[in-house]
């Protein structure tokens, strides 16, 4: 079955209630009419699949657990979450313990007992979810740009201007009127928290507005036990290979991990990177399960990483996604011999430094 053929399909049965909704604007009345809209859409409905995007991070995790939670309250759907890949962040494993939230891995659910679909924190096409061809959403809520496909979808709110998907849904919430659990209120406070890293990244009126909305709400001891987690021995090995392996080119640091053990750690590698000195461009790769992913993290607020990460990588077969500051991509290597990987990963490598300023400059090692 066709892309095209399983739309239909999905959409044919229902097309006399189904008007498509493009949500827009922020006013209070505004957010109340799109929620109205989305529980209208859901209400009918048995069951309904809410996926994140693969190896979901707290921003992903959170928004999804409190999209199911309000469609049950408001429109009296039962809904699941569901993820591909791993939680493998530390923080991110703690987030889920600690509050007891109901994610469960996409392989344990099957899609035929479920009548409705929404991706949150993600979108169709960006390569970075487990959603088969076969199947495709009807609620598409993310806060990256939108990516033309979502436009099929039923119900979306994608590319407002807020640094997290966490804070679309707490607009919902908080329009709703409804008192929601310290778990939900924490989950997407860290959410928030996470993704704009304490309001210093990407970070809108919106984000602060929801932060300070949610902060009453949550629990402040469950979230000093997910920002403060155990860590395996592994993770300082692997912070160790990081510093040997990197490389800096002028006011950019890449760096190569090789095999990582989760892939979120090649974000946080990325991201420790960006700290330093008077580095402006942090790039981290790692490899995991067939795939290397890629991590951008940028201070130069001139340029847009998403728009140069989807250049760089999708031309090699990969997928990617981000916008402003951040970014990141999977490109997979399956079966790839050790030569074509080197050869691809060096034309990655100068395509990144040429897209950096900084192509031509001596590389030097930290230590």
């Amino acid at each position: 079955m066709t892309r095209e053929q399983a739309i239909h399909r999905k959409r044919a049965p229902a097309v006399r209630t189904r008007t498509r909704v493009r949500l827009g604007g922020s006013s209070a009345s505004e957010v109340r009419e799109r929620l109205d809209r989305l529980v209208a859409f859901a209400r009918g409905h048995r069951r309904a699949l809410i996926l994140t995007h693969d190896n979901p991070d707290p921003d992903s995790i959170a928004s999804g657990v409190a999209l199911a939670w309000l469609l049950g309250q408001m429109a009296g759907v039962e809904a699941v979450v569901a993820y591909g890949g791993i939680v493998g962040r530390a923080e991110n494993r703690a987030l889920v313990k600690v509050l007891r939230l109901p994610v469960v891995p996409l392989s344990t659910v099957s899609f035929a007992d479920f009548d409705l679909i929404a991706m949150v924190d993600t979108q169709p096409e960006q390569g970075n979810h487990s959603l088969p061809a076969a199947h495709f959403p009807d609620v598409v809520i993310d806060h990256h740009p939108e990516r033309p496909e979502t436009r099929l979808a039923v119900v979306t709110d994608v590319g407002r201007d807020t640094g997290a998907t966490s804070t679309v849904v707490t607009d919902y919430l908080r329009a709703s009127g409804l008192e929601i659990p310290p778990a939900i209120a924490t989950a997407l406070f860290y959410g928030i928290k996470s993704d704009t890293r304490d309001l210093e990244r990407e970070t809108t009126e919106p984000d602060i507005e929801a932060y300070l909305w949610l902060f009453p709400k949550a629990d402040t001891q469950a979230l000093s036990m997910i920002e403060r987690p155990r860590l395996p021995e592994d993770y300082f090995r692997l912070f160790h290979t990081a510093v040997e392996k990197a490389r800096l080119h002028g006011d950019a640091v890449i760096c190569d991990l090789g095999k990582v053990y989760y892939p979120d750690l090649v974000a946080e590698v990325a991201d420790r990177f960006l700290s330093m000195g008077d580095v402006k461009w942090s790039l981290a790769v790692g490899e995991y399960r067939g795939s290397l992913y890629f991590s951008v993290r940028t201070r130069d607020r001139r340029m847009n990483a998403g728009k140069m990460v989807r250049e760089v990588i999708e031309p090699e077969g990969g997928t990617a996604g981000g916008h402003g500051s951040m970014a990141g991509a999977r490109l997979p290597v399956k079966g790839m011999t050790q030569a074509v990987r080197s050869r691809v990963m060096r034309r990655v490598f100068r395509s990144f430094l040429r897209e950096f300023g900084v192509e031509g400059s001596r590389a030097r090692r930290l230590v």
